[in-house]
């Protein structure tokens, strides 16, 4: 059977969610017995957000088969539990790349090369191969960015085609503000991003109106009659306080009824992977204990926002973590370069039941998150370190335990003495030959874990575990003797033990570090390992300062 195609576009204003959305719908259909895939177009003329900042675009998400792609990809994971490829996300340099390779190969027979047909044409096979490839009933599709944007109009004279030729919906989704001043709903804005769709040649079969309250019956029966869109396919997707209530939000309205009816195809009402679905999330509301989470990063600032995406899979990881606890995790940002101004400012870190420090690049704010890690060892708060925050855990440890003064990555100081990270020549050949970003240690890597560690329990007494990386510096080989004979225990390392992949601490509540990113494969209802030992230590962390208060 060949896969049937949902667009979904944005109108007014981005970041209006519609990654969740076109997540929420593929885990309605899911839920509803079918197989999905879902696609993320971003009409950027990067070739993928390797090369681009977390400030700028987000969290760099990256995918088993070592893509450097949109965050969006993250929210289809987490929420269908499936596994996505680099393929998965389109952007405007990978279609004109391809172009001008065929061009430049004579592949067009001479032809002058236009946007149409040849831009759109890549686009709609990349999308089909895509589809073909995946096996699967249906194929979401979001569309990067608003329309009326110029980037962006290629990709949805694409789908105008595909709706022609092929078996496929449209859902727009669009911005309904309430003026403070007024304190009325306004439609206006939907209208006239509805009007760019329709000049494109496009009719959207349902509109979603994100706004901050429920969209009434009035607004509902204006768009309706403006947009030509029946009233009943007018959706409200008001803000929620968690995003997986989304979907919940989306079934009340019987929108996964109404895409399988255009399709022509059955709804079973009340579906048992539903049912378990909406008990869970409700659960949640009724969580009580909280935890504090304290998570030291350096990507925040944007002008005079801050901008927590750059740390989205962290957050979602220790969401999941913290619910499959029964707790709440209130998340404390922490700008280590606060510590690097006032080493006093360290004692804050005694209100916080457990530590987080993330990945990232360059020098700005990396001895602040030393001084935090160190103060984390010292002093038994809960502690888990993610790519850098191990490889920082490791010069702390070299630094303060082992006595090698200066001792440092040579990504911070290239002529440190004491090189206990550094870029591995063996390494790099290793990496060259295969299709994982030249020096850059991308995709998921096998780790062989020593049994008995507190990293082996974690994952289920497995010897054998796959987890996501994006670095390209290493644990110096030659420090590992002193590291271990100075108590620290190597628990993981890649199948030739080579290279070092977890790292913890027997003498520490809890005190663990690896190389990997396992908030990439967390999920709603299927926690990361690591992150889950984080927030039970953090649970008895927090009981055992509260007895010790009482008493």
């Amino acid at each position: 059977m060949r896969p049937k195609y949902i667009f979904v576009t944005g109108g007014v204003l981005s970041g209006l969610g519609k990654g969740i959305i076109t997540s929420s719908i593929g885990l309605l259909l899911k839920q509803q017995g079918y197989s999905v895939t879902a696609i993320k177009i971003d009409p950027y003329l990067n070739y993928d957000a390797g090369t681009m900042r977390p400030t700028e675009h987000g969290e760099v998400w990256v995918t088993d088969n070592g893509g450097e792609i949109d965050q969006d990809l993250g929210n289809y994971e987490r929420f269908l539990g499936i596994s996505l490829g680099k393929e998965n996300n389109i952007t405007s340099g990978k279609i004109y790349a391809r172009v001008i390779e065929k061009e430049r190969k004579g592949q067009y027979l001479g032809q002058t090369v236009q946007p149409i047909p040849h831009v759109t044409n890549e686009i709609k096979e990349t999308i089909k191969k895509i589809g073909k490839q995946a096996l699967v009933d249906f194929v979401l599709i979001e569309i990067g960015g608003t329309v009326g944007d110029y980037e962006n109009v290629l990709f949805l004279e694409a789908a105008r085609q595909i709706k022609q030729d092929e078996s496929a919906i449209i859902i727009h989704v669009a911005y309904l503000p309430v003026p403070s001043h007024l304190g009325e709903m306004k439609t206006k804005p939907v209208q006239r991003s509805v009007k760019e769709l329709n000049n494109i040649g496009i009719q959207p079969d349902f509109i979603i109106g994100r706004s901050k309250k429920p969209m009434d019956l009035v607004r509902k029966r204006k768009i309706a009659l403006f947009c030509n869109v029946n009233e009943n396919r007018i959706i409200s997707a008001k803000d929620v306080e968690n995003i997986y209530e989304v979907p919940i939000l989306l079934e009340n309205q019987r929108l996964s009824e109404m895409i399988l009816n255009a399709f022509g195809l059955n709804h079973i009402p009340d579906h048992e992977g539903f049912k378990k679905w909406k008990k869970y999330i409700d659960s949640i509301k009724n969580f009580k204990e909280e935890i504090k989470i304290g998570v030291i990063g350096k990507y925040f600032d944007t002008g005079d926002f801050s901008l927590v995406d750059s740390y989205i899979s962290v957050i979602e990881a220790i969401k999941h973590a913290a619910w499959e606890n029964k707790v709440r995790a209130k998340i404390i940002w922490i700008d280590s370069k606060e510590y690097e101004k006032n080493k006093s400012k360290l004692k804050e870190l005694e209100k916080l039941d457990g530590i987080i420090v993330p990945g990232g690049f360059g020098k700005t704010g990396v001895e602040g998150k030393i001084l935090a890690i160190q103060y984390a060892r010292e002093h038994e708060i809960p502690y888990l370190g993610l790519c850098y925050g191990m490889q920082l855990a490791i010069i702390e440890f070299a630094r303060n335990v082992c006595r090698l003064h200066n001792a440092n990555s040579t990504e911070i100081n290239p002529r440190t003495k004491h090189p206990v990270i550094t870029i591995l020549e063996e390494q790099i050949k290793k990496i060259e030959k295969s299709d994982y970003g030249a020096t850059m240690r991308l995709g998921a890597w096998q780790a062989i874990l020593k049994p008995g560690t507190k990293t082996y329990r974690l994952y289920g007494n497995k010897k054998k575990v796959s987890e996501r990386h994006r670095h390209r510096y290493e644990v110096n080989p030659d420090y590992v003797p002193i590291l271990e004979k100075n108590k620290l225990i190597i628990s993981g390392t890649s199948p030739d033990k080579f290279l070092v992949e977890f790292i913890e601490l027997k003498d520490h509540p809890f005190f663990i570090a690896t190389q990997a990113h396992p908030e990439f494969k967390s999920g709603s209802m299927r926690p990361a390992p690591l992150f889950n030992g984080l927030i039970k230590a953090a649970i008895d962390r927090k009981k055992f300062s509260q007895t010790k208060f009482y008493n």
